[in-house]
């Protein structure tokens, strides 16, 4: 089916006084989406037809800019017609950069992103995690989904991308694709960076997030108490798929792993220290940022546990652990078991590390940070803030106590 399309020729600019020249701009419009350009050319505005979008009489210079317009007109209808020929989507800006003779200049934005991800997807393993491509990944998908609703078309030319597209990607993926407020902006950071990719090639002339904030809600993150954790480990479990399932996540408790590293963890990353104690050295897998991690005595004797596993004599793991989903799975088993209403996941267990485990017991934070493998202190100081509050909580209750026991005495004199 073809695209609406249509063009105009008119004045733009103010032009009050009759007799000042202004120029005449040339409107394309394909599917509803308009682009302009300049054809080059001035006419006092008396002499224009507005309705006819040329200009009036049959004088020499009349008749010169009409040819000149015809011209125009003809060059237009011929490379619209190229585009119907070669049957690929195309945009009024196609038009006006063809016209230009800038076609051969143009970069598409889908395009682009799917070459960066084709880039990135043979450097898994090197470079980036399988999680880092599939999230680009998504993010492309949800960009063509929302070219396709919004512009009618399977692809536009990345310089067609400005803060408005910008911004209606944002009201898309949280109507459309019904993403909270922080996934939403963690898709446009991805976006953002094919976007500099652009810049850096000099493939657009300016960067259209310049004036986009990126500001991301604060999250409460949840993590168990020490009673809730305790809970977990004395629970008896007769069933070997529980059994691991809860041995695994009390082990990312007392080491911060996620669930991918603990995965991947093999004998050869627990190594002697100085002292005498095991060590994990290790990276992790999702910023590759080197992890030197002591094992506290719960974690080695989950690690004792399991030595004579037929996959951990073989060199495979740590610890034999099942799928991520069935895990997950089977850890709302072992909370419903504990009367824990928390929402237990495996990566709970790295928060639970994180404040429970070291920051509730006075390790430093910047310790705290370099267990976890975070890059930056301001990731762990959310850690922090919810250890604050507990301080915070403690001390309000600690408070009322006193508060009780002077009463008390008062009442007894």
């Amino acid at each position: 089916m073809n695209p609406s399309f249509s063009m105009l020729f008119y004045l733009k600019g103010k032009h009050l006084e009759k007799s000042v020249k202004v120029p005449i701009y040339l409107r394309l419009t394909v599917n509803g989406k308009r682009s302009e350009l300049s054809i080059s050319r001035k006419i006092e505005p008396k002499k224009w037809h507005a309705k006819l979008g040329k200009m009036k009489g049959t004088d020499p210079e009349s008749v010169q800019l009409n040819q000149y317009l015809d011209t125009v007109r003809s060059k237009i209808n011929r490379i619209h017609q190229r585009f119907i020929d070669e049957e690929k989507p195309f945009t009024a800006s196609d038009i006006k950069y063809a016209y230009s003779d800038k076609g051969d200049k143009l970069k598409m934005l889908v395009a682009v992103f799917k070459e960066h991800n084709e880039q990135m997807k043979k450097l898994i393993g090197k470079d980036f995690a399988l999680g880092t491509w599939k999230r680009y990944n998504t993010t492309k998908k949800h960009v063509q989904e929302y070219v396709r609703a919004e512009y009618r078309s399977s692809d536009i030319p990345l310089r067609d991308v400005n803060l408005k597209f910008i911004k209606g990607f944002e009201y898309f993926l949280k109507t459309n694709k019904n993403c909270n407020h922080n996934s939403s902006l963690k898709y446009i950071n991805n976006f953002k960076k094919i976007i500099r990719l652009a810049v850096t090639h000099e493939w657009i002339s300016k960067d259209p997030f310049y004036n986009f904030k990126v500001q991301f809600k604060s999250v409460e993150r949840e993590y168990l108490t020490k009673q809730e954790l305790e809970s977990i480990i004395s629970l008896e479990i007769r069933m070997p798929r529980l059994d691991v399932v809860r041995d695994m996540f009390v082990f990312c408790c007392f080491t911060g792993l996620a669930y991918i590293d603990i995965k991947k963890l093999t004998p050869n990353n627990i190594v002697p220290h100085i002292d005498g104690s095991q060590w994990i050295q290790s990276a992790r897998q999702k910023t590759r940022s080197k992890l030197g991690i002591p094992l506290l005595p719960t974690a080695m004797e989950i690690i004792d546990k399991y030595e004579n596993h037929p996959r951990v004599k073989n060199g495979e793991c740590v610890i034999p652990v099942l799928s991520n989903q069935k895990s997950n799975s089977y850890l709302k088993e072992i909370a419903d078991r504990c009367g824990i209403t928390k929402n237990l996941t495996t990566h709970l267990a790295r928060h639970t590390f994180a404040t429970t485990v070291t920051l509730s017991n006075g390790v430093p934070i910047e310790t705290v940070g370099k267990l976890l493998g975070h890059k930056n202190l301001r990731t762990t100081q959310h850690y922090a803030k919810i250890v604050n509050k507990k301080v915070r909580d403690d001390m309000a209750i600690l408070k009322d106590k006193l508060a009780h026991n002077a009463k008390t005495n008062q009442s007894s004199m």
